[in-house]
């Protein structure tokens, strides 16, 4: 079991990204990965012209890394890596890229979802949203909330 955590503080390039990843794989049948971009809309459909990321040198990297781990221990997986922007980001920009390799199918799905539940709720990020109509802090949602509370540990 293996498992790696970036955080990229230019351009994340997905497509590069999964290319490595599935280079590194020695006889797995599955990987599931997931790409977040960022929206152009805020929640309450105001137009989004920039994301910014704001991060801690020590702590973030940390908490990727501890939640790659996490998911590596928790599910039949063979690898894992998460690779997470910070700083400004255009919308249609990568923000997230995940991805899971296991013997089948089942344990990459549910290894992919869990660190995106994850991620959504304890990664250290601090998450602010500038379009014409100004700016606001974001936190996760109720719904993101309860998307990792399904998973009881």
């Amino acid at each position: 079991m293996a498992a790696s955590a970036n955080l990229e503080l230019g351009h994340l390039d997905a497509g590069q990204e999964l290319a490595r990843f599935v280079a590194g794989l020695d006889g797995d049948g599955a990987v599931v990965s997931f790409t977040g971009l960022a929206r152009a809309k805020a929640s309450n459909g105001q137009a989004v012209s920039c994301l910014r990321l704001d991060w801690h040198p020590e702590m973030t990297p940390r908490s990727l890394i501890e939640l790659a781990l996490a998911t590596a221990a928790r599910f039949d997986v063979s690898d894992v890596r998460v690779v997470h922007r910070a700083g400004s980001i255009a919308p249609g920009e990568a923000i997230v890229f995940v991805a899971a390799a296991s013997a089948h199918r089942r344990q990459a799905f549910l290894a992919a979802d869990y660190l995106m539940d994850r991620l959504k709720t304890e990664a250290m990020f601090w998450k602010h949203e500038s379009g014409p109509s100004g700016g606001c802090w974001i936190e996760p949602t109720e719904q993101d909330r309860a998307d990792r509370a399904r998973w009881s540990d």
